[in-house]
């Protein structure tokens, strides 16, 4: 499926040094190591604090990145030794006869600080600090659906969105604004009269079952007719 393009609205960036560029880019040849370096990157700009590291679990673990590596799960491990190698990342493995997961470092200045005082003993990863962090689809902002296809957004329906995030999955309001789109019924009643039949129903995964096209018709001609543009 093509890449449908980057978003016009403001979203989170991912920096990176100019030396990724002008040093390391060239001499990386290999797509699992480029994308792990990549990964690293990303990931531990999305931590807090100044000792940010990467566990093998982190890897392993996020399916989107297996997804995208050439020879999947299997090629992970090759892939990081590879960036290891280069010096990319550096990584401390548990000592003989411990257990525990390799931790990994990008081999910047507080990488690498962080990297000498595991070694020297002088900081310990705490129990249950490590966030958990995944590759996700960046699903539209319902506020951003609001404004391109029901209206201006004011402080009040800002509110309401607000409201309407903590009471259902951000899939249906995305799914029930469309639907208000579609039956030219662009106002916020109509959406939220979709909303709370679908919580009535009683479904907890974001899907509807059962609704068919003569459900559909009854939103745009029975019970919810009042709120649509003719």
């Amino acid at each position: 499926m093509p890449f449908a393009g980057f978003s016009s609205s403001k979203t989170r960036t991912t920096p990176l040094p100019e030396a990724f560029f002008a040093e390391l880019l060239p001499q990386v040849d290999d797509l699992g190591e480029l994308k792990v370096t990549l990964y690293a990157f990303w990931h531990l700009s999305r931590q807090e604090g100044s000792l940010r590291y990467l566990t093998g679990r982190d890897f392993a673990e996020d399916s989107r990145l297996l997804e995208g590596l050439p020879g999947g799960a299997e090629a992970l491990p090759g892939a990081l030794d590879r960036a290891v190698r280069r010096g990319t990342l550096l990584r401390a493995q548990p000592a003989q006869g411990e257990t525990g997961d390799s931790l990994y470092f990008l081999n910047t200045p507080r990488g690498r600080a962080a990297y000498q005082g595991l070694l020297k003993g002088t900081w310990q990863p705490e129990d249950g600090s490590h966030p958990e962090i995944r590759l996700e689809l960046d699903r539209p902002n319902i506020f951003r659906l609001y404004e391109e296809n029901i209206g201006p957004l004011t402080p009040l329906i800002a509110d309401i969105l607000r409201d309407a995030e903590q009471t259902y999955p951000a899939a249906w309001i995305e799914d029930a604004l469309r639907q208000a789109v579609q039956a030219n019924a662009r106002n916020w009643r109509y959406v939220e009269a979709i909303l709370r039949r679908r919580m009535e129903r009683g479904t907890s995964d974001g899907k509807h079952p059962g609704e068919s096209e003569k459900d559909r018709r009854r939103y745009v001609e029975g019970e919810f007719g009042d709120y649509i543009e003719h």
